[in-house]
């Protein structure tokens, strides 16, 4: 039977996250931790159009933008097909079974550049499924499904942050008091120091997807076995309250040091989780007066990083060059502050 004009399209949009200072700290082998973030555009999008018909084969049609041509989805559980993030996350909110779904997914943000362009994608994903579904989910609930699809269902390593940074956008401070409970609290600061952040910010894109499972796998093993309260997971917490409070204060010189020492507490846990490539950034930007630096994410080689600059803009583009000029791989990937978390919309077309 051939698919009806569809009845609804449900636009959903999550931002992705930088400058997570504090990360590792929001991980079922620490325990507990604290974590200072920030949201920022470009968002990860996802549009369903929502109609009645097809066939059970194609009950569920994904086109993941990025990646390739539209499949029909098969699999409802394990062995996944080609996107199993993806699939898992259709799965989870077991969407009425009378419907037939074009779920169509892009970002602008590269994947594997450690600014949680994955669980942007999730947070989008369910949230807008959820529109098809009674009830409605709770920014804090959207990235709770998210993060259990990952590790429940996936059975990978994943920590909190990422999501509830996407599903609340904006600054956020999130202490995990055991995991993975968390609050979050929103860093509400003035319009002009919200702008001078923004101006300020920089995302390095390394010019290359990170893959470290197997290091990470290696820096878990020997951070479950040092425990909770281990030397170097203590040192992250701590660069999370240091970078909330010189923010309430407008410090950027405070929180261009809580970037530089939450990325060497980082490299404390283990040296390659600051890459090479991360390595030239950081001296260029050392060189060029940049206030301090975070490799985005858990790190590794390839990903990204986020500067800080001074407050002269000049000073700013002509770092970008520089960097640009060190290696044609490395890119400024522009970004913009996040006052919204996840976004669902619906248009019914009658």
């Amino acid at each position: 039977m051939k698919p009806e004009r569809p009845l609804a399209v449900v636009n959903s949009v999550a931002p992705i996250r930088i400058c997570d200072n504090g990360c590792w700290t929001d991980t079922w082998f620490a325990g507990h931790g604290q974590v200072f973030n920030v949201a920022v555009y470009p968002y990860a999008e996802v549009q369903i159009a929502v109609s009645r018909g097809g066939d059970a084969a194609d009950r569920v049609v994904l086109h993941p933008e990025n990646f390739g041509d539209a499949y029909p989805v098969r699999h409802h559980a394990a062995p996944w097909g080609p996107h199993p993030l993806l699939e898992a996350a259709l799965a989870y909110m077991n969407v009425p079974g009378d419907l037939r779904l074009e779920v169509t997914i892009h970002s602008e943000a590269p994947a594997g550049a450690g600014t949680g362009t994955s669980a942007a994608v999730t947070v989008a994903l369910v949230g807008a499924l959820d529109a098809l579904t009674p009830g409605r989910l709770t920014a804090h609930e959207v990235a709770a499904a998210a993060q259990r699809v990952e590790t429940e269902m996936l059975h990978r390593q994943c920590g909190i942050q990422d999501q509830l940074a996407s599903a609340y956008g904006g600054i956020n401070y999130i202490e995990m008091f055991a995991y993975p409970r968390a609050s979050v609290s929103p860093v509400r600061v003035p319009d002009p120091v919200w702008w001078e952040l923004e101006r300020r910010l920089l995302l390095v894109y390394l010019g290359k997807s990170h893959d470290s499972s197997a290091l990470h796998e290696q820096v878990i093993r020997s951070l479950e076995s040092a425990g909770p309260d281990s030397p170097a997971i203590a040192s992250l917490r701590r660069t999370a309250p240091r970078s909330r409070d010189a923010l309430y204060a407008g410090d950027f010189a405070a929180l261009g040091r809580a970037m530089t020492e939450s990325t060497e507490a980082q490299e404390r846990l283990h040296p390659a989780l600051v890459g090479t490539e991360a390595r030239r950034v950081i001296d260029v930007a050392r060189a060029h007066g940049a206030l301090g630096w975070k490799v985005n994410g858990a790190g590794g080689e390839g990903g990204s990083l986020t500067l800080l600059c001074g407050e002269i803009s000049a000073a700013k583009r002509a770092l970008v060059r520089a960097i640009e000029q060190e290696d044609p791989a490395f890119r400024n990937i522009p970004t913009y502050l996040s006052r919204y978390g996840l976004r669902v919309w619906r248009q019914d077309l009658g």
